[in-house]
């Protein structure tokens, strides 16, 4: 049986995937940084059909020794780790980059970029041992070099990771380390995530074109996370260095506007 660890999971797209490889009989961990969100994605994981087991363990990303200690307490439930994915993240405010209180900068770096850092460092130095294994980190706006208002800060951090698991994934093969790295890409989902900057409580309000926009190439999660999941087990056998999975691809993108008076959709209705 294969086991997964997927950081950022108490909810959103992390628990979606969660969802998908329970249903694929895959032992699950969760991660996150909120106890009580955690435990509720326990609960509601626990009650779908799968024969694997289901763990929860708090983490915070942005802590080396908090990573390693979810590797460790995972590798002692299960055995071995078959995927490792750094899926934890945050937005931001979508105002200009020097509106952006420093604390707000770091604690979006710390988390999209350092905390995919941490989480492959940890993973592939055990996978390493281990003899196989693959890491995942989730791709976003920016990683393609668009641009725009409100989001400078957030692509920087996405493209950055696009940048390391590139990186990563040449370190690997010139090392012949026995290990695989690959990228998700998500698109727009329509959770928390874009309305909570940086995780916390209060809505940020979108505006009236940016809600146009997400309406015609946004999805719910559970739709993108079976995809992905999908892409990540196919790999697990192909073993593909520097995988790239993605559903929201610029021809798909096309497609969603040519449709778009046809296709009405509309997430934001009260």
């Amino acid at each position: 049986m294969d086991n997964v660890v997927i950081t950022g999971s108490a909810r959103g797209l992390g628990l979606a995937m969660a969802k998908e490889f329970r249903k694929n009989s895959y032992s699950v961990v969760l991660s996150d940084i909120n106890e009580k969100n955690l435990e509720q994605a326990k609960s509601e994981l626990e009650s779908l059909p799968g024969s694997g087991k289901v763990l929860a363990f708090r983490c915070d990303v942005t802590d080396l020794n908090d990573l390693e200690a979810l590797w460790q307490k995972s590798a002692q439930e299960l055995g071995e780790i078959d995927l490792w994915i750094n899926n934890a993240g945050v937005n931001q405010p979508m105002v200009p980059l020097w509106e952006l209180k420093k604390e707000e900068i770091e604690l979006l770096i710390n988390i999209d970029l350092k905390g995919a850092m941490f989480g492959s460092k940890v993973a592939i130095s055990h996978m390493k041992d281990q003899g196989h294994g693959q890491v995942y980190c989730i791709e976003g706006f920016g990683a393609d070099n668009a641009t725009q208002l409100g989001l400078t800060a957030y692509g920087s951090a996405k493209k950055g990771v696009q940048y390391m698991v590139t990186g990563l994934a040449k370190e690997l093969e010139k090392t012949n380390t026995p290990v695989q790295v690959g990228r998700l890409n998500p698109g727009i989902m329509i959770t928390d995530f874009i309305t909570h900057p940086l995780g916390k409580d209060g809505t940020m309000e979108l505006s009236d074109s940016t809600k146009k926009v997400y309406n015609i190439l946004g999805d719910k999660p559970d739709v993108v996370a079976e995809f992905l999941v999908k892409g990540m087990i196919r790999n697990v056998s192909a073993k593909k260095q520097n995988d790239y999975v993605a559903w929201l691809t610029k021809r798909k993108a096309m497609w969603r506007f040519m449709t778009a008076a046809f296709n009405k959709r509309n997430f934001f209705e009260e």
